[in-house]
């Protein structure tokens, strides 16, 4: 995720949905995407609750050039509602809100931010359910020498829980356990109408391959109708 491959072709659609900005980033974390985004002559500001986070983003090259405001992404005010070009949420970050209402409030925080004709773009993954046979809760998705990774799913809440265990080469494990919460592609569009945005666009990922029924990823774009 901070390679080129996968840097350039987001900052690249990004760039195009700004029309010049300003772009409003929900956790902007380490600047992974920001600081090549303002890089490209994009004004970025980002929201995010980590000082710890927005610190490391400070302390590289180009990090003075992205304003921030610490908060909770799904209702914190940035500078400047309603100017915004691109609000935008990517690397499955939506999912971090551990409750419906947390998104609902999120697209309607969107809304707010951005100006008549303005965009809103998710990066998320595709719920893996169809991986689970009945009776079972768990999908892995690593295992290796270096340790093991897997998905524990809740159906009912919806709820998702990400368990990373690391194992050293003494044989020590570091077990972490995250929580979230996953949503469905037309859950999404329901959330947007609800803030008040329209379907734009839908992509398997940022290179804008077709979205399919094998999509593992999306990446979707609603818009603020024009005054």
């Amino acid at each position: 995720m901070f390679q080129p491959p996968a840097i350039d072709p987001a900052v690249e659609l990004l760039a195009r949905l700004a029309a010049g900005g300003p772009a409003l980033e929900l956790g902007v974390g380490t600047g992974r995407i920001a600081l090549p985004l303002a890089a490209r002559g994009v004004p970025v500001h980002g929201i995010d609750l980590s000082r710890a986070m927005v610190e490391r983003m400070r302390a590289k090259p180009g990090g003075d050039r992205v304003g921030v405001t610490i908060g909770d992404f799904a209702t914190t005010r940035a500078p400047a509602p309603g100017t915004y070009g691109l609000v935008y949420l990517v690397y499955n970050t939506i999912n971090n809100l551990t409750s419906q209402d947390a998104q609902v409030a999120c697209f309607r925080n969107a809304a707010d931010h951005l100006r008549p004709g303005g965009r809103f773009l998710i990066e998320v993954g595709v719920p893996e359910l169809r991986l689970l046979p009945p009776g079972q809760r768990a999908v892995p998705f690593r295992v290796d020498d270096s340790g093991y990774g897997f998905d524990t799913y809740d159906p009912v809440t919806q709820a998702m829980t990400s368990h990373h265990i690391t194992v050293s080469s003494g044989g020590r494990a570091e077990v972490r356990s995250l929580p979230f919460r996953y949503v469905w592609p037309a859950e999404l569009d329901l959330m947007a109408r609800l803030a008040g945005l329209r379907p734009l666009h839908r992509w398997e990922d940022f290179s804008g391959r077709p979205f399919t029924g094998e999509s593992r990823h999306h990446v979707s774009v609603w818009e603020k109708p024009g005054a």
